[in-house]
């Protein structure tokens, strides 16, 4: 069985609920905003028919296909990170509702194929733990995705998000980790972000600080039983983890955390999104094998294959990545 736990989607609900923040797709790209997506395809056609286009790829029918032809079983689908909607004030709180209610239709009329992520607004953190509470408990979300840092200016390790991370033990249900593109703040002149930076480089980047903050703001000294599962492999996180754990113990005076820094991997789970063999086995033997999911961006950008082929595991451990792992974590 093959598990893909990192997946965006997008409904006809989720697409034109504000007349300025949207979200909009349009022969130009996803626009949300000022902002806008960047894109290298030619601009062809009408906005209506790039918004046609993008829906039917998300449709149930073209999803199964695309499972079929890559062996995969089940996807587990998020609000696109573009959508997040952090900066958006009162509507990102009704806008995470909208998201839960879609993903959850969404799901439904095929949960032998479909989960979902929950969506909330984390720059409204008692809203946001409001939301939570419905989206699991009543319909029936497997986590909460999250951006990796600036929930309008709160970040993993303010205290304001403790009551979410503690809401999220309390259900015992995961976090997913994902960047967003930083540019969306600049309003018009969003595109002075040069080459997408913020979103290509960035995602990595902020999903590093949502595991470097998490740890050195004490959350996890607060909260030892919160899960997180992060997104392209980790970021930096891994792959630094050294230098980190480190100079956390020789720097950061005002950081918190009561325990090495490596000693806390155990609260995460990392995919094998890195488009190396080399760069996948290091993470194999990094991390114990029963924090390593399958996760790859699936109908994104890029499609790298099976990250598990060429590995060296087990045929055990490579279930345990293909899909045990992800069925223990999300209760599937």
């Amino acid at each position: 069985m093959l598990i893909d736990i990192h997946a965006h989607m997008i409904t006809p609900g989720m697409l034109n609920r504000h007349e300025f923040w949207g979200p909009f797709m349009t022969v130009n790209g996803f626009k949300v905003g000022h902002f806008c997506l960047g894109t290298k395809q030619v601009a062809t056609g009408t906005d209506e028919e790039a918004e046609a286009n993008l829906l039917k790829k998300m449709s149930h029918e073209n999803r199964r296909q695309l499972m079929a032809d890559r062996g995969v079983d089940r996807i587990v689908v998020s609000t696109p990170s573009h959508a997040f909607m952090y900066w958006a004030e009162d509507f990102g709180t009704e806008y995470a509702k909208i998201c839960n209610n879609e993903l959850a239709a969404y799901c439904a009329e095929d949960p032998e194929h479909f989960s979902f992520w929950a969506h909330a607004n984390l720059a409204d953190p008692e809203t946001a733990v409001v939301e939570i509470e419905r989206a699991v408990r009543e319909l029936g979300a497997k986590g909460l995705c999250v951006g990796g840092a600036n929930f309008n200016g709160l970040e993993a390790h303010s205290e304001e998000l403790f009551p979410v991370w503690e809401k999220l033990v309390e259900l015992d249900v995961p976090i997913m980790v994902h960047g967003y593109n930083q540019s969306v703040w600049l309003g018009e002149d969003f595109h002075t972000d040069k080459y997408e930076t913020t979103s290509i480089l960035g995602d990595c980047y902020d999903e590093t600080l949502f595991f470097w903050y998490l740890i050195c703001g004490g959350a996890l000294d607060r909260f030892p039983t919160l899960k997180t599962y992060i997104t392209h492999a980790g970021g930096m996180s891994l792959f630094q983890l050294g230098r980190f754990s480190a100079l956390n113990k020789g720097m950061a005076p005002d950081s918190k955390n009561q325990k090495p820094l490596e000693e806390y991997l155990g609260n995460f789970w990392f995919d094998l999104d890195v488009h190396t063999v080399a760069l996948r086995k290091a993470i194999v033997d990094m991390v114990d094998i029963k924090r390593i999911v399958h996760g790859t961006n699936f109908g994104g950008a890029y499609d790298f294959g099976d990250p598990t082929v060429g590995l060296g595991v087990s045929d055990t451990d490579r279930e345990l990545i293909r899909s045990g792992n992800a069925i223990k974590l999300l209760k599937l």
